[in-house]
């Protein structure tokens, strides 16, 4: 058996131990729920006994997991710096096991938009806990306050925002990847100023926008 393989029978035993310890079962109710016997189950746990792959398996099923789960190795990759986004004060970490969700930190400072117009409403899951302060979600047609430690949870098919009341606080929010599209779908087109088109651009003559002044008497084609 090389190192590496010591080391994966040593945690997948340490492994099976601590989630019969996370459920609060005895040796006695785990080996009843394996079928297995209880003196078999406490020499795999304490590594007197050949891990078999069939055992492994009816083991898993036991402890509500899967094989995959029971027997997957450490990743290399524990500790991860963030990606800083100053414009809008946040700090950004993706879920490396779920590709796709973000962990995100957040200052706010202004309160939630006045005009119902800023409500933003788009598939996806996302959840929140204010960290500091007090935050006010409004949520189609409900004006929510949640103070630090609190958490909210909700369908973001409803048109919703988010601020801050009473000063700044900080939020940590994660959302899936059709959430996070959403939110920055909304921040561009905050950006827009009045008068502009699609794209952000100046209208056309014609397009809806202030007809062009005619000049002045005498003045020459194109000239002021």
């Amino acid at each position: 058996m090389t190192q590496e393989d010591g080391e994966l029978d040593s945690l997948v035993r340490k492994r099976i131990r601590a989630l019969r310890v996370a459920q609060g079962w005895s040796l006695e109710e785990l080996a009843a729920r394996a079928k297995v016997s209880q003196s078999t189950l406490s020499r795999i746990e304490n590594g007197r006994r050949r891990l078999a792959l069939d055992q492994l398996v009816t083991l898993a099923r036991a402890l509500d997991t899967s094989l995959d789960q029971l027997v997957e190795t450490a990743s290399d990759d524990i500790v991860s710096n963030p990606m800083i986004d100053g414009a809008h004060g946040q700090m950004r970490w993706p879920i490396k096991a779920e590709p796709g969700m973000t962990v995100i930190r957040q200052r706010m400072t202004e309160p939630p938009p006045d005009n119902p117009s800023r409500l933003r409403a788009h598939p996806g899951r996302e959840w929140l806990v204010v960290l500091s302060g007090t935050a006010i979600l409004l949520l189609g047609n409900r004006r929510l306050r949640i103070e630090t430690n609190q958490a909210a949870e909700f369908p973001t098919m409803l048109p919703h925002a988010i601020g801050a009341e009473g000063g700044p606080c900080e939020l940590l929010g994660i959302f899936d990847r059709d959430a996070r599209r959403g939110h920055q779908r909304g921040e561009r087109t905050e950006k827009r100023g009045e008068g502009t088109d699609e794209k952000g651009r100046p209208p056309r003559p014609g397009s809806g926008g202030p007809p062009p002044r005619p000049p002045a008497a005498g003045a020459a084609p194109g000239s002021r």
